[in-house]
């Protein structure tokens, strides 16, 4: 064989070693993440996400990667989303907001499902059963709609004197009329006149304090929405500029400053659905994943806030608590 032939022999097949070698490397799996809400709403619950698969594993970069899909609050979008997400191929897809778990189920019947959601899956038409999801979802859900009247009467404990109370909802919620039909069903119960404010946007959530204010509101309580959840300081800071005390659906709301919340927490419930989906990574069916629920509820008061806000938290509260922040 010639000198020159030789060299091109093994010139080609040292050129085809990393093509051989790239092609026999493991594929690494991709979980899709479907959220009818904006990034900066799901940044909140991210990390415990990413905490949940870590226990089992599986950790993003090194073994496994992340698609997103956002809607921005604008869940027409998430059909269509949905589709384009499924022709990515991945592994399986987490949902975030219930409008995008139901896009995610009508999207397909083959790949798995992990939902986190706070309303009630059964009701909302996600699964049939809670022990035994009998198609390709399973998730976690909070209950925390159903938590409405709840957080009325302890608005309502709150500021005793007062005739009348708010209810801040986004209107482009589908929870929101249901949510809103509830909240009055307590009022009426509690004997207390009920405001209903509504914001979709920045300006809108300005305004609806404004309203409360005018309407001499003794309490506001706010409805778990997405778009709430990602501007936590922007209603700590609304609450103390024009002083009216308002109960949230979430600790972290608490933490960045606001007055009261109670609730399951949504960290917690998003650690869980990336153990599932770790499970589910390493071979589970959904159907074998039976749905969780909260197994515990938070009151959370932040007493700093409360002395800003020159409000005494009744004592009654107070030995409720199961965290006080000073």
């Amino acid at each position: 064989m010639r000198r020159r032939e030789v060299l091109t022999l093994l010139g080609g097949s040292a050129a085809s070693w990393p093509l051989v070698a790239h092609a026999q490397q493991p594929t690494m799996p991709v979980i899709g993440i479907l959220s009818g809400a904006s990034p900066a709403s799901f940044t909140l619950f991210e990390g415990a996400f990413r905490k949940g698969l870590a226990d089992a594993g599986f950790v993003h970069g090194k073994n496994l990667a992340f698609e997103y899909r956002w809607a921005e609050g604008q869940f027409e979008r998430l059909p269509s989303l949905a589709v384009d997400l499924i022709t990515q191929g991945p592994a399986m897809i987490a949902t975030h907001t219930l409008p995008a778990a139901l896009a995610a189920k009508a999207a397909t019947n083959t790949i798995p499902v992990v939902f986190v959601v706070g309303e009630d899956p059964i009701n909302a038409g996600l699964v049939t059963s809670l022990n035994r999801p009998s198609a390709n979802i399973t998730g976690v859900t909070n209950f925390m709609n159903v938590l409405g009247a709840k957080r009325l009467e302890l608005a309502s404990e709150l500021a005793l004197k007062a005739e009348t109370l708010a209810l801040l909802v986004n209107s482009n919620n589908p929870n929101a009329e249901g949510d809103t039909a509830d909240a009055r069903a307590a009022a009426d119960t509690l004997g207390r006149r009920l405001i209903v404010v509504t914001a979709t946007s920045d300006a809108e959530i300005d305004a609806a304090f404004i309203t409360a204010l005018q309407a001499k509101v003794g309490a506001l309580f706010v409805n778990v929405d997405p778009l709430f959840s990602s501007r936590r300081e922007r209603f700590a800071a609304l609450a103390a500029q024009y002083r009216i005390p308002t109960i949230y659906p979430l600790r972290e709301f608490v933490v960045a400053g606001g007055l009261m919340s109670y609730g399951a927490s949504f960290a917690e419930a998003w650690r869980q659905g990336g153990a599932y989906a770790g499970k589910i990574l390493k071979g589970a069916k959904p159907s074998e994943l039976p749905v969780l629920q909260p197994t515990k509820i938070e009151l959370v008061i932040n007493l700093k806030t409360a002395k800003a806000l020159g409000i005494d938290v009744p004592t009654s509260i107070l030995l409720r608590a199961d965290e006080v922040i000073e």
